[in-house]
């Protein structure tokens, strides 16, 4: 049996990767900042610790006796939450440098970093019609302001103590992983969750319009849940140590996934663009041919098939109303 170390086990990806890996019959620990009772999954036989990993001591502490150490803790959330908490966004960078610090002490065999297309290179994402981004388009640097940055720094880091120290790291570039059991809400959500829950606002309240960030034609490519674990578990198990993508090649404009969501509600909205709201760069997607070629991964699920998935969680919250007021991420919801 391997013991784990899950970082930000509270979160999104946390939550999915945990059940994963006790369904494996690995041992787990599992620590986020955020007080257990408001995590997203939990999970019994699992050691659950409330604690900030930014401060080294904590790091050695919950480091000490695993074999693994799998990090996705971060300060993060959608578009609007990245360009208006850069300074926040930033101080991820000390869980990452205080991980590595300790899982050195440690002698720790293994550690993950979750790291973000945000770390591309900006100037190459103006265009709609860009091609899939390929791992090498990270350099000349200029990533996404505060995030980004701390992404690409946080990945130099896994790779010198690798170099330096012999630590074995490996390094996923997400690219907008959605799915159930994720931020819908609240100013943090990604655009699938956050277009789904319009479209069911609306639908509910019999209203003719939804509110859409920018023109529409912003291009994304989008990862189901499961499918990012498959390939987090792939990569991590390989002999493959530099930054990979780990995502989608199935490009979409946000006007098309709005509707796919449509298709979810049997109803099409009017749509309002608020042109002076956080829209983020023009266009990105995964190119996928290295993770083919090194791992041989590939998705299962498609755009649809995923959003009906997620489509159908959320409206599942909002139909189990409590006091006449939908819910939408409490306690209550995060164990069903």
């Amino acid at each position: 049996m391997n013991k784990f170390l899950i970082v930000g086990a509270g979160g999104f990806i946390g939550g999915h990767l945990i059940n994963r890996l006790i369904g494996e019959g690995n041992s787990v620990r599992a620590v986020d900042l955020k007080p257990i009772d408001m995590w997203f999954q939990k999970f019994e036989n699992v050691e659950n610790f409330s604690l900030d990993m930014q401060e080294f001591e904590n790091c050695l502490k919950m480091s000490k006796d695993v074999d693994y150490v799998m990090n996705l803790a971060c300060n993060m959330g959608g578009i609007g939450f990245i360009e208006n908490n850069k300074a926040e966004c930033m101080l991820s960078v000390l869980i990452n440098t205080n991980l590595l610090k300790a899982c050195q002490k440690n002698n720790v065999k293994r550690y993950f970093f979750s790291s973000s297309a945000c770390a591309y290179n900006k100037d190459l994402q103006n265009d709609p019609n860009i091609e899939g981004l390929r791992e090498q388009d990270a350099y000349p640097a200029m990533p996404e302001d505060g995030y980004g940055w701390e992404k690409l720094f946080s990945e130099r880091m896994c790779r010198h103590f690798k170099e330096d120290y012999g630590l074995e790291t490996r390094v996923a570039r997400f690219h907008n992983i959605y799915g159930p059991m994720g931020t819908f809400d609240g100013g943090r959500e990604k655009a699938p969750a956050a277009i789904c829950r319009k479209v069911i606002e609306a639908k509910i309240n019999n209203k003719e319009k939804i509110d859409v960030w920018g023109d529409g034609t912003q291009t994304r490519s989008f990862l189901f849940i499961d499918d990012c674990i498959d390939a987090v578990m792939k990569l991590f198990y390989s002999d493959f140590s530099h930054p990979i993508n780990i995502g989608s090649d199935e490009k979409v404009t946000i006007n098309q996934l709005i509707s796919i969501a449509e298709e979810c509600s049997k109803k099409k909205f009017k749509k309002n663009y608020q042109l002076d709201k956080p829209q983020g760069v023009k266009g990105r997607s995964s190119n996928n041919d290295l993770i083919k070629k090194e791992l041989g991964w590939d998705y299962k699920y498609s755009l649809k098939d995923g959003i009906k998935k997620t489509y159908e969680w959320i409206e599942q919250i909002y139909i189990n109303k409590k006091n006449d007021e939908y819910v939408r991420f409490t306690k209550k919801n995060l164990n069903n």
